[in-house]
């Protein structure tokens, strides 16, 4: 395990660290991370895409039938003269 001390520094009025790149080719990051604070320690993980895992959710969906519209569609009167398929 490498470990690098690092100062922090200002960035306005908020704080930030220089994240060293030999660290950020080993975890790959992307643009997005999340973070979260455990107890004295701060985690930084790669971000999660935001529709992560729908695909997969949409399928069960469908195999179980529970892909269904609600309620009835209702035909506004733009829907009858505007709308083009």
């Amino acid at each position: 395990m490498t470990v690098v001390k690092t100062k922090i520094v200002r960035i306005g009025n908020s704080r930030g660290i220089r994240i060293p790149a030999v660290f950020l080719k080993q975890v790959a990051f992307e643009e997005d991370v999340e973070m979260e604070v455990v107890g004295q320690q701060i985690i930084v993980r790669a971000g999660t895409p935001v529709r992560a895992g729908w695909e997969a959710a949409f399928r069960a969906m469908a195999e179980a039938g529970d892909d269904q519209l609600l309620d009835p569609a209702v035909p506004t009167a733009w829907d009858e003269s505007e709308w083009e398929w």
